[in-house]
């Protein structure tokens, strides 16, 4: 059952040293978006990747709609991959919905986590009263339609906006794992991010966070990283990277794994 686990899932062990770091993927890209972060971290860490069960590197046959129309069967994924490799301590970074997955795993598992690195998190996409999560009900509307018509034509129009930053490879690169989805899936998955809202989780977290976010970032606006400072039950740190858009990973890694280097546990 665990070699199923981890294969499905891609997962890999990379990187020497005694502490374990997990590299969690956002929607939309799959392990490889971590490839220019890894070298910097792969001499002093032993580093567990592994694809979201949405990603298009998964078999599709693995994905149940019935099942992972909440975040939380995303949760178990994480905890029984940790499970199947014997992890009992990680430090952990999660990208967009991966760094709301890890959230909801330190609330089951606190002990199993001694960090959580949060890069371009949001525990709710939709505003709200009081609370600004940077889209009305209708733009997140007109986003699921466009998807729905013509997947290309979305793909195309959406990998420069989120990617913010002028680095067109990528552009190239997010565009690629994009189309790498099966178009019903990445429909879904997206209507299971945008519609939950985890702000009455936050409290629950007990482990160190650190949240991490670009100047400016067209899906997660700056007063959400303020927002999750405030809510998150952990003591929590806030670092603003001096770049653009929601991929840091790809469009400047250097500047990222710099921050991730001082946020990880000493």
């Amino acid at each position: 059952m665990a070699n199923t686990l981890l294969e499905a899932f891609n997962v890999r062990v990379v990187g020497s040293g005694d502490r374990i770091l997990v590299l969690a993927h956002g929607f939309g890209t799959d392990q490889s978006v971590w490839q220019r972060i890894l070298p910097f971290f792969t001499p002093n860490y032993r580093i567990i990747l592994y694809d979201l069960v949405c990603a298009g590197s998964v078999n599709p046959d693995y994905f149940d709609s019935t099942r992972y129309d909440t975040l939380d069967a995303f949760v178990d994924d994480l905890l029984n991959i940790l499970k199947a490799l014997g992890v009992h301590r990680c430090a952990y970074v999660g990208h967009s919905v991966s760094a709301m997955i890890g959230i909801l795993a330190s609330i089951r598992c606190p002990q199993l986590f001694s960090k959580l690195i949060l890069i371009g998190a949001s525990p709710r996409f939709l505003n709200d009263e009081n609370y600004h999560g940077g889209f009305e009900l209708g733009e997140i509307e007109e986003v699921f339609s466009a998807m729905e018509a013509n997947y290309e034509a979305w793909v195309n129009g959406f990998a420069p906006v989120l990617v913010g930053a002028d680095v067109p490879t990528a552009v190239r690169e997010f565009s690629r794992t994009l189309f790498n989805m099966r178009p019903d899936i990445s429909l879904f998955v997206s209507r299971t991010i945008f519609n939950s809202d985890l702000r009455g989780e936050l409290g629950k977290v007990r482990v160190p966070c650190c949240v991490i976010q670009t100047a400016k970032d067209v899906s997660v606006p700056a007063s959400v990283a303020e927002y999750l400072k405030t809510h998150l039950g952990g003591r929590t740190t806030v670092e603003i990277l001096r770049t653009e858009g929601h991929l840091p990973h790809l469009t400047a890694p250097v500047l990222l794994a710099q921050v991730l280097r001082r946020a990880l546990p000493r």
